[in-house]
């Protein structure tokens, strides 16, 4: 990797073309890593990470310039930019570490009363999952209610049990006053299933149930979000996965109507005005805007990699060549394991595609087996994708980005078939 990326030449000339072209000119991987694991880290490219290298070059020649008066301005630009991609005001855009985060400052600052149930499905993201196992375990102990999601499974089908969970009598709320709310993903995080969330949000706000949407994967993956017409009560998602922005950083979208909910950062930022004196003001601008001492790189990184896709050609020309890829990947992949895809007719498919892996059905998982796979693939044979136990099965999620071609996914299918075996003829000799 070259240590400089000159920005100016960089957007003098066309880009590459997508694949190994562009892994070698524009990201920083090894090119001896398969990364097909974009999903879980994101991974910017070198324009990127020279911006950001060169506002912390800005940031420690004058710490007090930058922190008092000089990022500012920009901070509002990214916004609003990030506005317009996710179709929001600037002021109902504001930027957090990650979309953990985004959730966990949303759920915190509703005002919980006994009685008032939270919904979230067996699918959620461990530590979005924990956020509501721990303010069901804090007084006033709202009540927690799982809803069970176990693919392959169609869009309607998922409506038709997200409608019966609202419907059940252990999801009513305890009184008249009570409330319900309802985290739902955007995308699912393992398995990498795309979601009907806009039509969820709709039946939650049919059922006066609030909706926080946990859009992690959605920013820089998913087209046409438009939240002006969604109208989901909370959404935020991760920049640093999808979008390329340098790791971490979020877009947390508090529409006008509900600010009044969010009434502090977490943690509690220096502006923070007592409710007593608010005199109706909310202030929430000026809180997030200075939560402490942060690293305000990867927030302004957003500016350059928002260019950065513009110069590859755009949203549309971007998803349209990864979700081709992780289709055809993902078929490739089942091919060569010997197994099947999750999502057939990819209607459940964007830029990752979940394939069942060929382990012995009696494999447990284990913090052994974790370590020693995670090890093995990245040690041993310089490949990744994520992989899970979900259904009785096991499966890979294979995350496609511009940097991937085919030939990724096959070698990634050899991998995991490699793998497989060696498991397998570990089990026979074991119970030999």
């Amino acid at each position: 990797m070259s240590a400089f990326t000159d920005l100016k030449a960089l957007y003098a000339q066309p880009p590459p073309a997508f694949g190994k072209e562009a892994l070698a000119q524009l990201w920083a991987l090894d090119p001896e890593y398969t990364n097909l694991n974009n999903g879980s880290y994101g991974t910017p490219p070198k324009a990127v990470l020279q911006s950001a290298f060169e506002i912390s070059q800005e940031i420690e020649s004058n710490p007090d310039a930058f922190h008092r008066y000089g990022y500012q301005t920009r901070l509002q630009d990214a916004r609003s930019k990030l506005g317009k991609l996710i179709g929001a005001e600037r002021d109902e855009v504001f930027l957090v570490a990650n979309a953990t985060t985004g959730v966990g400052t949303v759920m915190r600052n509703f005002e919980w009363e006994k009685g008032d149930v939270i919904i979230i499905c067996n699918t959620t993201y461990a530590a979005v999952s924990n956020i509501g196992a721990y303010l069901a375990d804090a007084a006033p102990n709202p009540k927690l209610v799982v809803l069970e999601l176990h693919f392959p499974l169609t869009h309607e089908e998922i409506i038709e049990k997200f409608k019966a969970v609202l419907a059940s009598p252990e999801a009513q709320p305890a009184g008249p006053n009570n409330k319900r709310v309802a985290i739902i993903d955007s995308i699912i995080s393992n398995p990498g299933v795309l979601l009907p969330w806009k039509e969820l949000v709709k039946i939650a706000k049919e059922e006066n149930v609030w909706s926080v949407v946990d859009a992690a994967h959605s920013i820089g993956q998913e087209l046409d979000i438009n939240l002006k017409e969604a109208q989901p009560d909370f959404w935020t998602s991760n920049c640093h996965k999808w979008l390329y922005s340098k790791r971490s950083c979020a877009v947390l979208y508090i529409p006008f109507r509900n600010q009044h909910i969010i009434k502090t950062t977490v943690p509690t930022s220096n502006y923070y005005i007592p409710l007593a004196k608010r005199n109706g003001n909310p202030n929430i601008l000026e809180q997030f805007e200075w939560i402490g001492t942060l690293d305000y790189a990867p927030f302004l990184s957003v500016l350059e990699a928002i260019k950065f896709r513009e110069w590859l050609g755009g949203e549309r020309k971007i998803n349209e060549y990864c979700h081709d890829l992780a289709v055809k990947g993902g078929r490739i992949v089942a091919e060569i394991l010997g197994t099947q895809v999750m999502d057939p007719d990819a209607s459940l498919t964007l830029n990752m595609v979940n394939v069942e892996l060929p382990f012995p059905p009696t494999l447990k998982l284990s913090k052994e087996l974790n370590m020693r796979l995670n090890k093995k693939l990245i040690e041993e044979h310089h490949a990744y994708s994520a992989w899970f136990f979900h259904n009785g099965k096991w499966w890979t999620r294979l995350s496609a980005q511009v940097f991937n071609d085919l030939d990724d996914f096959e070698k990634l299918g050899k991998v995991w078939l490699q793998v497989s075996n060696e498991l397998k003829k570990e089990v026979e000799a074991s119970s030999a």
